[in-house]
């Protein structure tokens, strides 16, 4: 399945984070006692440490600019004074969250919602079933193989063996073509550097084969005697998480022999900007290499006959030249692949091209309709597209002419993943989720067109009783955004509600199970998900429209979501809380500074704060496609309207803010909420807490380990449901509900 927009290598870009407070996660039982009222300690504004404020000023376009926190920007590993500052600001979060009431209760529901056995989508190749499980709350998923359908299942990998603290983790992997070995990368601390390893799947040992300094590449298998794969030059000694990353290459490894030799099969250096990926069909002929220059869906495709590998070696001809538009390949059946394109269809297409045509021709297979494709795979003899419906999903099986011939049954508004598999297979597998629903894993088969559940969770609450709806609403240039909202049927009125939104590198936001979101709904509070402007759910015209120039119809659109809210009885005159990760924190940074009025109570997670200087640390040179260039003064001038850390204003009566991040966090470095934070803490900005808590070892937010999601998760919702007066059910024993304000 070839999924859109960051199934190129440069999925480097997309800056997309799964927010840690919202860990994936499942069950509980639904919270009984009424919600009584008590009197609520009212901690006071807490004592922030004292933060050195330099005097850095650049003229820049003819505006002075000030950086007084610049030193914040120093790596927190190596500089002893930004580490210093970190202990400091924790103990200070910490001191002042013990004070509030619920957090106990939010840590025990999380934790018992994540206690529940759950499994990923089946990988087939040869005769086994390769899968990630959890029992519940292990730190790690271990992965699973078992020999076919009814085998006995068993550990072929146990993250949770690798580090005391559970924060090393299993990341990407992939079995051989025929499942002789399996392919994995290790990913450590939570950064975005991988460590690949090599497992003989029948003996369960190593072959000894280990690759370094990989970054943003998929995994390739050539035949089963080697692979491809994507890295950057080793860094400097100490700048791995913050150096700029430049120079990708694609290196074939060959089992058994060590990294030094390992061939260099293409490589840009007359354009160090590139990235590039790799992909190999199913039948191990031909290769595909993905050039891209940014975040946008535009790429450049080579293509590489393997099967004339030993008279050529990797000599690669072009097959789709200019970074115009998106191209992605999803298979290849003798010499006829088929590709995913927004050429000419802003909302995708099918397309397939003879590989041995003197001159490739591309014809349509599947035209582009009102609903973007949001991915495609080939099975057996079909071909599996899915669509995004209001950011829902739909899927569609078509013969491999473009024949229309059955859709596939889903299961109300949700999200369904996967639909792998390779020519000739029998079955295909998939999973579909909710806001009220973990991920279920079904078997699909081609013949028949039956569905059956090959995983599915047992829960301990019901499902039935939270409502999933979505409404559409009118942002301030008039345009209709679609947003979810999700709470218990028997909550009455006006409750406290959290508001999620990204907005941003045609990322698509849409329903998810989540134990976090389940336990704010659980203590009495609605959640919504505003698909806002800048994402990809109605196809590029969307993404066009919440970017560079237009950004700020992103946060209008964010805006316009909480107004909504509050003037249609959803949620309280006070109880607005917002939340966004990453390119999602950029948005909640820049609301807080233009509506403070509007906001009741702010997360903003591993955000990017600085939009003046992004694009100096590791992949923030990517960006540019959504931000524009700090260097470029109609750029800068947009980019100096809405930073975050440039905005913030003294004399304005401020919603609570929490900032979180990571010390080890290479995507988005942490100098961005660093300095973020203590500019809002050095300004007039009310009595307000605004707080800033920095984990160790958790990097962005992949691989984090379950304690930590727990531990983070409700130390953001404990602040957040103070802040907007959410009232929680009594812990177990007690007779008294615990108020949130």
């Amino acid at each position: 399945m070839i999924l859109r927009p960051t199934a190129l290598a440069g999925a480097v870009s997309a800056l997309v984070l799964a927010a840690p407070a919202f860990a994936q996660s499942v069950t509980g039982h639904h919270p009984t006692g009424e919600h009584m009222s008590t009197t609520a300690v009212d901690p006071a504004k807490p004592a922030y440490p004292n933060t050195e404020r330099g005097d850095t000023v650049e003229t820049l376009f003819g505006e002075a600019i000030a950086d007084p926190y610049r030193w914040l920007e120093n790596d927190v590993r190596s500089d002893p004074k930004v580490a210093e500052w970190v202990t400091d600001q924790n103990n200070v979060t910490e001191g002042y969250l013990a004070t509030l009431p619920g957090r106990e209760w939010f840590k025990q529901r999380i934790a018992e919602l994540m206690d529940y056995e759950r499994f990923g989508i089946p990988v087939k190749k040869g005769t086994r079933y390769f899968y990630t499980g959890n029992s519940g709350l292990q730190n790690q998923s271990p992965l699973y193989v078992q020999e076919g359908l009814e085998g006995a299942r068993r550990i072929l990998i146990d993250p949770n063996t690798w580090a005391e603290d559970g924060a090393t983790a299993l990341s990407d992997w992939a079995p051989s073509p025929q499942g002789k070995y399996l392919l994995y990368s290790v990913q450590d601390g939570g950064t975005d550097w991988r460590i690949f390893r090599v497992l003989d799947v029948t003996t369960g040992q190593e072959t000894g084969d280990e690759i370094r300094w990989a970054k943003f590449t998929g995994l390739a298998w050539v035949g089963e005697e080697g692979f491809l794969y994507s890295r950057f030059p080793e860094p400097e000694q100490g700048k791995d998480f913050q150096a700029l990353n430049y120079n990708q290459a694609i290196y074939y490894h060959k089992l058994g022999a060590p990294q030094s030799d390992d061939q260099l099969v293409f490589s840009t250096p007359d354009h160090r900007e590139y990235g590039h990926g790799m992909s190999v069909s199913d039948d191990g002929r031909w290769g595909f290499v993905t050039s891209t220059i940014g975040t946008d869906a535009r790429n450049e495709v080579q293509v590489i006959d393997l099967s004339q590998r030993e008279k050529l070696g990797w000599a690669s001809r072009p097959l789709v030249t200019g970074f115009d538009n998106a191209w992605f390949p999803v298979e290849t059946i003798g010499t006829t692949a088929w590709f995913m394109t927004n050429a000419r269809a802003p909302r995708y297409r099918i397309v397939k091209v003879d590989l041995a045509a003197e001159k490739p021709e591309w014809t349509t297979v599947v035209p582009e309709r009102p609903e973007p494709i949001n991915g495609a795979s080939i099975v057996g003899d079909k071909l599996i597209v899915t669509y995004l419906k209001d950011a829902t999903s739909q899927a569609e099986v078509f013969a491999l002419d473009g024949k229309p011939q059955r859709k596939i049954a889903l299961d109300g508004l949700g999200t369904a993943a996967g639909f792998n598999g390779r020519p000739g297979d029998p079955e295909t597998f998939y999973s579909f989720s909710s806001f009220n629903r973990p991920s279920t894993i079904y078997r699909l088969d081609l013949a028949s067109g039956q569905s059956t559940p090959f995983a599915t969770p047992k829960l301990t609450f019901d499902p039935a009783r939270y409502t999933v709806e979505q409404v559409f609403y009118p942002s301030k240039d008039g345009t209709k955004i679609p947003m979810f909202i999700a709470k218990r049927k028997d909550l009455k009125g006006p409750a406290p509600t959290l508001l999620y939104g990204y907005g941003g590198f045609d990322v698509s936001l849409t329903p998810g199970f989540s134990a976090t979101r389940m336990a704010w709904m659980e203590a009495g509070g609605a959640f919504a998900l505003a698909n806002i402007r800048g994402g990809g759910e109605y196809g590029k015209e969307w993404h066009d429209a919440g970017r560079l120039a237009n950004k700020q119809n992103v946060f209008d659109d964010f805006a316009a979501a909480g107004e909504w809210l509050k003037t249609n009885g959803v949620t309280t005159a006070k109880g607005l809380a917002i939340e966004g990760g990453s390119n999602g924190g950029l948005l909640v940074g820049a609301v807080v500074n233009q509506r403070p009025d509007l906001v009741d109570a702010a997360h903003a997670a591993v955000g990017v704060m600085d939009m003046l200087r992004f694009d100096r640390w590791t992949a923030g040179r990517y960006w540019v496609d959504d931000y524009g260039k700090p260097s470029v003064e109609a750029d800068f001038k947009v980019l100096r309207k809405y930073s975050p850390y440039h905005n913030i204003r003294s004399g304005v009566d401020y919603p609570a803010v929490l900032v979180t991040t990571a010390d080890t966090d290479d995507r988005v470095v942490p100098g961005h909420s660093f300095k973020y934070a203590a500019a809002l803490q050095a300004a007039d900005a009310g009595d307000k807490p605004h707080l800033i808590r920095v984990e160790t070892r958790a990097g962005h937010g992949s691989g984090k380990p379950t304690d930590k999601a727990i531990e983070e998760g409700a130390d953001v919702l404990t602040f957040l449901g103070k802040w907007t007066g959410l009232k929680l059910p009594p812990p177990p024993g007690d007779a008294e509900p615990i108020m949130g304000e």
